[in-house]
């Protein structure tokens, strides 16, 4: 694709970080309004949490599905839940006033994730100019 076209059919750079940045707060407020033991000490602290997020998924989640792929062959994706854990798990423990109590909610705070980005993948609006989430 040339670079001409690929600029009037998608934004700016800043632009789709914005919106990949907001996209996860969504997705983040999403998983502290449904679940009890999930909480933000303030919209900052989930803000940041979903910077965090985005970098974390755009950076190590890449690499710890490449290495974790023989498992993830094996367990049939099974693997690749808990690089998604993994995520949430560190998110959590950089950004402090984002709290996930228990595993049972970190199983379940993963699920919320993959269930609203399912959803958000299917529904028109401004976050479908960023696919690969």
């Amino acid at each position: 694709m040339s670079r001409a076209k690929k600029s009037r059919n998608e934004p700016a750079l800043p632009v789709r970080l914005g919106i990949h940045w907001l996209t996860n707060a969504i997705v983040l407020a999403v998983v502290v309004a449904v679940l009890k033991n999930v909480s933000v000490d303030n919209v900052g602290a989930l803000l940041l949490a979903a910077l965090v997020f985005g970098l974390l998924n755009t950076f190590l989640k890449p690499i710890l599905r490449l290495i974790t792929a023989p498992l993830a062959i094996i367990t049939l994706g099974l693997a690749w839940f808990g690089v998604s854990m993994v995520m949430l798990l560190l998110t959590k423990a950089i950004v402090h006033g984002f709290h996930i109590n228990g595993f049972g909610a970190l199983v379940e705070a993963t699920l919320i994730v993959w269930v609203v980005n399912i959803v958000l993948d299917v529904v028109p609006g401004p976050w479908r100019i960023v696919k690969k989430r």
